[in-house]
């Protein structure tokens, strides 16, 4: 794998973990504002979801394993809306 692949592997698993947490902060400033608070385990739990999130898309990435493809089609393969690399690997 090139260096310039790996870079913009890691770039794009900053981009995503930027934005679960960017949902999770407006999740939780909305439910305060509300006036329900987010108890602070479920504050943890969804940190060390995305923590597992990106832990797999790090050990995809360094394996070269197919992530989860949410766009887009693989060549002479029907357009799927989500292809999990668990199904690539069986055919």
């Amino acid at each position: 794998m090139a260096l310039g692949g790996i870079i913009l592997g890691l770039i794009n698993i900053v981009i995503v973990i930027v934005i679960l947490l960017l949902i999770g902060a407006c999740i939780a400033w909305v439910m305060s504002t509300i006036g329900w608070p987010v108890p602070q385990m479920v504050q943890q739990l969804f940190l060390a979801l995305v923590m597992l999130v990106a832990v797999y898309l790090l050990v995809a990435l360094l394996l070269g394993l197919p992530g989860v493809r949410l766009i887009g089609s693989l060549e002479g393969q029907p357009q799927t809306l989500v292809r999990y690399s668990l199904a690539s690997l069986s055919s």
